[in-house]
Parts: C-alpha cells; structure tokens; sequence
C-alpha cells in the first residue's frame, strides 16, 4: 500500500549555492539548521554539541566567532566533526577572514555592518578564495540606523530594504555564493518580509522566526511562521530559534518538514489525545514509545489509537498501527490491514520488535 499524503508543495525554483557537501536551494531537499551554545574556545564542548546534533540529523551548524580566539579554534573544531560549519560573525571584518582561513563553510553576516567596501571586498576575497559562501543575517533587532530613522520602526519593508542593501554590496563585487534570511521575532513582521523578498529575488532563503522563546512557545511560533511559508513554497533552509537544548531545534525542524511531507525522518507517530474511550494508557504509551524508537532514522508511520473509533481509519494509512480494543486485546496493523492481537503488557514490545524490523527492510532495500 502506498501512503501518499494528499497534497504536495510547489517549492519556488531558486539558485543553488553550496555549504560544504549540502546543497542550498534549487530543488535540493530544505536543509535543518542549528547553533552550538557553547563557548567556541572550549574545542571538546564545542564538538560534542555538534556530535550530538549529527545524531539527530543536523545538516548545518552555526558557530558564534565574537573574538580572534574563537575563530581560530574553527579549525580545531572543523576537523573533528563531518557536518559543514558556518561562522556567526558580527561586525568585525577579521574574524570573518580568520574564520574563512580556519575553513569555516559559510559566513553568516551583515556586509553593512562589516565596515567600508574595502573591508568587505576583503572578507569576499576570502571568502572566494577559500570557497566559503555566506549568509546576508538581516534582523529586525540590529537594523541599521538609517532604516531605522526612515521607518521609525522595524518593519517588513525596512528588512527588505535592508536585504537589497547588502545583496548589491555583494553583487557589485561579483559575488554570488550566498542565502539570505530576514528574520524577526514577529511572525507577521518575518513572514511578510519573506514573502516580499522571495517575489523579487530568486536566492535562495534561509527561513526562521528569531527569538521565537521556549521549547513550547518558540516551536509554536517557528511552525506558524516557518510552515506559512514552507506550504508557500517559499524556503531552502531553516532553523527553529528556541531557548533550549539545540537538539530540540533540529527535533522541532524535522516536525515541521514531515507535517508539510517535505522531508522525512524517523518515526511519524500519529496518535490520540486519549479520553474516556481509551483501552490503554495512551499518553504514557506515546512518550514511552517516542523514547525506545528515537534511534531510528528511517522514515515509518506509527499510528498509536486508543480506541475503535479511529483507530482502524488512522492504522489503514500508516505502516504500523496499535489500536485500543476491549478485555486487553488490542489489534496491530502492518501495511493498512489488520493482522493479529496483542496484549497491554506486550503491545510497547511488539511495536518497537515491528519498528525496528521495519527499519531493517528499508534500510536493505
């Protein structure tokens, strides 16, 4: 059986640049972004973050370089871990070449805030010749000071004004390799921005909703914003900004793009808010379940149902299916269709046993 979703997203063709081995834009898949919150100089903290990040599926990582220390140790950092790194840099036109020297992948800056065009012409001339490609990072926190003045306030059309500013700072020096992403902790502010950008230029975006807040109120925030514009076709790579661990931003990421079908990872588990109708613990069932099959990396649906109500409808639409049924005989589903019983005490067993078989098959198919 094939479990097709019912509608598919036309993602706006943009241009293709690269961030080390991943492509960014064109009809490469939306990349799942990140930032290590450890200090750059502390090197073992610093790749152990980003260890930790692969493992959950990370395509990129960002660095912060606030100091020469910090980008030099780039290098460092860069030959311990096999995921491309972009350098956070603000202002200091240096620490953008020191990182690009040390290897750095991308540079993510502001070129109206690096200083005079000599000094951006040098941070390009590294940037070429180490062939590192940057991100134009304009924020509705750190406008300049002249948009500022013209729109009294950060705005959609302040931010974009922006973005064009520092795209022809970088075309007029012939350079070409860069995304960019105009950013604010306002949904409406951000997803209008992107959307003005997106109709006028055809780099490709980097989307996100900054500041969002904590795991609960940034993931709400970043999905309305972030999915708005995904189901848009508008969007190339992204990040979900949250006060939290950074695994929480890629877990939150992979969310977003499996709810829209743009990409897919791991178990899809589909289940029940439980209510009185419920044949076993569901909640308890879900969060023990989510725990035992974190480890897998394929793309399966699990469809977790307490009852008869919906649960044969969901379980036919998914690979695997528990559904609640009465006396302690709860009914599994592979492949849409019914196929034999299970007990509470054994049912968490018997779904991971059939997950984890599951995967195998993709796996060596």
């Amino acid at each position: 059986m094939n479990f097709r979703p019912f509608r598919d997203i036309k993602r706006k063709k943009t241009k293709k640049i690269k961030v080390g081995k991943i492509i960014v834009g064109g009809d490469a898949p939306i990349s799942i972004q990140s930032m290590t919150n450890t200090l750059t100089t502390n090197v073992a903290a610093t790749v152990t973050q980003i260890k930790k990040l692969i493992e959950v599926g990370v395509d990129i990582v960002r660095v912060s370089c606030p100091d020469q220390d910090s980008s030099l140790a780039l290098r460092k950092i860069i030959n311990q871990v096999n995921v491309p790194i972009v350098a956070d840099i603000h202002f200091h036109y240096k620490r953008a070449i020191e990182a690009a020297v040390s290897g750095a992948h991308c540079l993510r800056i502001n070129p109206g805030n690096i200083g005079s065009k000599e000094k951006i012409r040098e941070v390009l001339k590294a940037a070429k010749d180490y062939d590192c490609s940057i991100r134009i990072g304009i924020n509705a926190g750190s406008l300049e000071k002249n948009l500022l003045e013209k729109y009294k306030e950060p705005c959609p059309e302040a931010l974009v004004e922006s973005a064009l500013n520092n795209i022809k700072l970088l075309e007029d020096e012939n350079f070409f390799n860069f995304k960019i992403s105009v950013k604010s902790s306002d949904v409406f502010l951000a997803t209008k921005a992107y959307r003005s950008l997106s109709s006028i230029c055809d780099y490709p975006l980097h989307l996100g909703i900054t500041e969002a807040g904590s795991l609960t109120t940034g993931s709400i925030k970043s999905s309305l914003g972030i999915g708005t514009l995904l189901m848009e076709g508008i969007g190339d790579t992204i990040r979900v900004s949250l006060s939290a661990d950074p695994i929480e931003e890629v877990k939150a990421g992979y969310e977003i793009l499996k709810a829209l079908n743009l990409r897919h990872r791991g178990v899809n588990i589909i289940s029940c808010p439980s209510c009185a109708r419920q044949a076993f613990p569901v909640i308890d069932t879900v969060n023990i379940l989510e725990e035992k099959l974190s480890h897998i990396k394929e793309s399966i649906t699990l469809s977790i149902i307490g009852c008869v109500v919906n649960g044969p409808g969901e379980a036919s639409q998914t690979n695997i299916g528990l559904t609640g049924g009465g006396q302690d005989n709860h009914m599994m589903y592979l492949s849409g269709l019914p196929h034999h019983k299970v007990a509470s005490d054994q049912m968490i067993n018997e779904v991971v046993t059939l997950v984890e078989k599951k995967s195998k098959e993709l796996r060596n198919n």
